[in-house]
């Protein structure tokens, strides 16, 4: 990281050193547009990323509904070459842009930074009170409507400058008006008035919680301040607003501690279970929409602690609360080192280790295991994990369907509905060990509880059912419920079969530790079937057998969590 920066450096020194002695100052103003994502989520990602390699990183809403994420404001000149340089580095792609900012509405990154006025524009420059007669209160109202609608990321200062006239040409724009970047007495009426519909509708305002050490913008008329309980401040719906969120603050801001309330926060009832998700070292962001609902989580770490917001919404309400997350999220800032003290409420030892007081957290309905077949990310499965379901999930944050089911065998093959590239993929035996040999099963023995597989040792026992049955095998081994579905191994880490729930025979509970799979051979002729899935299986290779280490790394990668929701 530290030798791209350099080489950043060196591009741009050149760049200087190119334009020594030309007259910038009568250049217009832009900047260079290196990416844009359709969610704020994703966005901020990539902008965390870019940030760590670059300077002058800053993020937009965009009137479209998307995010810009932009270098500058620079010199045209300048950003020419600079666009030039970052692609030939192929520091950024090739559908990167030069943009002028009359389109970028509420910035969003930096985090918590002031907004800044935007740069000069080639849009002719009024003298303050000059806007249509209108007062200083007047024009401070139109650059707050303009920040409300997403157009206008400066200082609300009353003073239209060369930034509030962008804005306006990009309102007037969006609204089918001549974008002249002066607003007419009809236009002025048409913005405010929207804009107070809305501002009755949501009463956006700056909160100062001096306990939580937090700021930030909420939407007031559609909330009201419940409890709070350590780490949360809880703000619940008003009047059946429907709206609900969360500060979060509590001690210890390092990346453990950031990661533990991820996995939390994931368990929600509040929280959907399929949605966009990033973890990384200082930040994460998690979001998620179901018919009902829409949620958007964001925490940082800053200094010692950790710190953070929660709004959930339904569906309902429209997209304007997009807008409020967006406000939300450039509001957002860490004062100081305060945090939340867990004396203050009295918590029971479960709230204290789950960090869950006065949350309601779901729960799959069921949870098997599964593991991965090819590299486009099926996974194989038990019939029995994914009837039924209204939501699947694999390892909790990706969505899946079921793309191939066989009755007969007990079987199920789930596609990811976002892509996943499986780090390990189960290979095939094409030979069955000897009865008697040792095998193991990988699985979510305890579900969701444990963040990997469990691998459970047996023995194989039988090549057939109790009753002479072909495709199965019979196994010594003491599986749990979590474990049905994951992959049976030889002592080559090669796949033998796909253990089975666990079976009653004619009406008689089987003795403890008597165990079925369907062999790796009737899994093949399933797989591979013209009228199945018809994918294409791994066949094992001459390689020599794995180290304990790599074994269990691999099956690790391979070994997935399928989980099944309401």
């Amino acid at each position: 990281m530290r030798g791209l920066r350099q080489g950043l450096a060196i591009v741009l020194g050149v760049v200087l050193w190119g334009l020594g002695g030309v007259a910038q100052a009568q250049q217009q103003k832009v900047w260079v547009q290196i990416a844009a994502e359709p969610t704020l989520s994703a966005a901020m990602e990539r902008a965390r990323a870019y940030g760590g390699m670059l300077d002058q990183v800053q993020g937009y809403q965009l009137p479209s509904g998307g995010y810009a994420i932009v270098l500058g404001p620079m010199d045209s000149d300048l950003a020419v070459t600079t666009l030039q340089g970052l692609l030939t580095h192929n520091i950024i792609t090739a559908d990167s842009v030069l943009a002028d900012g009359k389109a970028f509405g509420q910035q969003f990154w930096p985090v918590g930074a002031i907004d800044q006025t935007a740069a000069a524009q080639s849009l002719p420059v009024s003298p303050a009170g000059a806007e249509v007669g209108l007062d200083e209160t007047a024009r401070r109202e139109v650059q707050t409507a303009l920040k409300w609608f997403g157009y206008y990321a400066g200082l609300v200062d009353g003073n239209i400058g060369s930034g509030s006239r962008a804005a306006i040409a990009a309102w007037q724009t969006a609204r089918g008006y001549d974008p002249t970047g002066v607003l007419n007495a009809d236009q002025s009426v048409t913005l405010i008035d929207d804009f107070r519909a809305e501002d009755l509708a949501f009463g956006l305002e700056t909160i100062t919680d001096s306990i939580a050490g937090i700021e930030i913008s909420l939407p007031m008329a559609m909330l009201t301040l419940d409890s709070t309980t350590p780490p949360f401040v809880h703000y619940k719906a008003k009047d059946g607003s429907g709206v609900t969120a969360l500060l979060i603050s509590q001690p210890g801001g390092t990346k453990a501690s950031l990661s533990a309330l991820y996995n939390v926060l994931q368990k929600l009832d509040i929280m959907p279970v399929v949605g966009d998700r990033a973890l990384k070292d200082s930040f994460f962001t998690i979001s998620g929409r179901t018919d009902l609902i829409e949620t958007l989580a964001y925490a940082q770490i800053a200094g010692g602690a950790v710190k953070g917001y929660v709004l959930s919404w339904e569906v309902a309400n429209g997209n304007q609360l997009q807008r409020v997350a967006a406000m939300m999220q450039s509001s957002f800032r860490s004062t100081g080192d305060v945090v939340l003290d867990t004396g203050l409420v009295p918590l029971d030892e479960a709230a204290k280790r789950g960090l869950l007081a006065g949350l309601t957290v779901k729960e799959p309905k069921v949870t098997r295991s599964g593991f991965f077949i090819d590299q486009a990310g099926s996974v194989l499965t038990t019939l029995e994990a994914v009837e039924d379901c209204g939501t699947i999930t694999l390892d909790q944050n990706h969505g899946a369907k079921v793309s191939f089911a066989d009755k007969d065998s007990g079987v199920a093959v789930l596609m990811p509905e976002a892509p996943i590239a499986p780090r390990s993929v189960a290979v095939f035996a094409t030979l069955m060990p000897q009865v008697g040999a040792p095998i193991g099963v990988s699985g979510y023995s305890y579900g969701p509880r444990l963040s990997a597989p469990v691998l459970t040792q047996g023995t194989l026992e039988e090549t057939q059912g109790l009753n002479g049955e072909q495709g199965l095998l019979r196994l010594a081994l003491q599986a749990m419920p979590g474990d049905a579905g994951g992959p049976v191994l030889d002592k080559a880490g090669e796949v033998i079969g796909l253990l089975l729930p666990a079976q009653t025979k004619a009406g008689k509970d089987l003795p403890a530790g008597v165990a079925f799979a369907i062999s790796a051979t009737a899994l093949a002729r399933v797989l591979t079937h013209p009228q199945g899935p018809a994918l294409q299986i791994a066949a094992p290779t001459a390689a020599a057998a794995p180290t304990a280490n790599a074994l269990h790394r691999a099956l690790r990668d391979m070994t997935v969590l399928v989980s099944c929701w309401e």
